[in-house]
């Protein structure tokens, strides 16, 4: 009891000064990733950017295929190279959107939590000093852009409980811009969307709510159609067929019992995964549930111990926290949707296509998982008081 105490004590006495000090942790953190990796890092998809960089500096020339499903990331990678300030530019650059979207998860918590500091703290604390989110920072990959727009996203869309209109404006913005930054970035749009139904749903006037169902219908053709080009560059059935839990690995694989069947030739995109799915159900749910477990469990055959405790001891129980705000009812409904959303549907994407070795597909997600559980937990803490 003296210790909780004592740590309650201290931080009571440090509370007036909390925004001084995540600032301060925020430039140490970047500091120290500018330090470890010597500046901007070189990573494995660096040079392609770059070099759709170039060619939209130098001649405004965009790529088509797969590279257009990134092309906010080299849009931006080009301003710097235009000015002539190079990779320092971009990280820098990279670094300044970063600090915006701190902010953001700083206000967007504390709006949730009815203005009281305590979750805001502690999202703001784990976004920051989360060892796999800030060091992409420094990364000349997208990663560190569409984190950072997730999260400017998030709170944006805390400040539609005002409902005006600057707020929605901005919102939607900030939609496109995730839609732009990677192929999956849709996510976010769709999230928000979902919330969005469930408030029509809710509503005593039934008429938007069936509007909206008939708008989906209507517009389910094209939706159709963007699902196909979205897929179209992505070989899933190599992976599939490889029993990939991890791309290009083979730890962990999954390996058939029997002879799959396989899509004719010339199926579309989307029809290819639902014809696998439908003739080799078994093989597909194994996989599937194998790329959950890689992709949620923190415990990748290549991490060290040291990761891996960090995800045992910190990752599960913030999820067992989230999971249990969503169920809150003192916290915005839609805003617990949205979230939650987020999270499932970067999951869903992963089981049926592939995770990676490092953690670029969960790292945008973590802030949704973060900041309900820093509700949830300081809920918790207040009702016990």
């Amino acid at each position: 009891m003296r210790v909780f105490s004592f740590f309650r004590g201290l931080s009571q006495r440090l509370a007036p000064h909390h925004p001084a000090l995540l600032v301060a942790l925020w430039v140490l953190v970047q500091l120290v990733y500018l330090r470890k990796f010597h500046g901007p890092h070189f990573a494995n998809d660096s040079g392609r950017y770059l070099a759709y960089a170039t060619g939209i500096a130098e001649r405004f020339y965009f790529e088509p295929g797969h590279n257009l499903r990134y092309v906010l990331y080299p849009l931006f990678q080009s301003l710097w190279l235009r000015l002539g300030l190079g990779w320092w530019g971009i990280v820098a650059g990279q670094m300044a959107v970063s600090a915006l979207a701190t902010r953001a998860v700083y206000q967007g918590t504390r709006r949730l939590a009815a203005g009281r500091r305590g979750a805001a703290v502690l999202a703001t604390l784990l976004f920051i000093a989360w060892p796999d989110i800030q060091p992409f920072n420094v990364f000349l990959l997208t990663e560190s852009l569409f984190i950072s727009l997730v999260a400017l996203s998030f709170g944006a869309f805390t400040r539609l409980q005002a409902g005006r209109p600057r707020h929605w404006l901005m919102f939607l913005l900030l939609l496109l811009l995730t839609a732009l930054a990677r192929p999956n970035g849709f996510l976010v749009a769709l999230a928000a969307g979902l919330a969005g139904l469930d408030a029509l749903r809710r509503a005593p006037d039934r008429r938007p709510w069936r509007a909206a169902l008939l708008g989906l219908l209507l517009l389910s053709p094209l939706l159709w159609v963007a699902l196909n080009h979205q897929l179209a560059t992505y070989y899933l059935m190599d992976t599939y067929q490889r029993g990939e839990l991890i791309f290009r690995s083979q730890l962990w694989a999954v390996h058939q019992a029997a002879p799959l069947h396989m899509p004719p030739p010339g199926t579309g995109p989307a029809l290819r995964v639902l014809y696998f799915g439908v003739h080799n159900p078994v093989y597909l749910g194994r996989l599937m549930l194998g790329k959950l477990f890689v992709f949620v469990s923190y415990l990748k055959p290549h991490y060290s111990l040291a990761h891996r405790l960090l995800g045992v001891l910190v990752l599960w129980p913030a999820y067992w926290l989230a999971a249990r705000a969503t169920r809150r009812t003192a916290i915005w409904r839609p805003a617990r949707i949205f979230l939650a959303s987020i999270f499932l549907l970067q999951t869903a994407t992963i089981m049926l296509t592939v995770d990676d070795w490092d953690v670029r597909f969960l790292a945008p997600v973590l802030l949704a998982v973060f900041v309900l559980a820093a509700l949830e937990l300081t809920l918790r803490v207040t009702r016990n008081d």
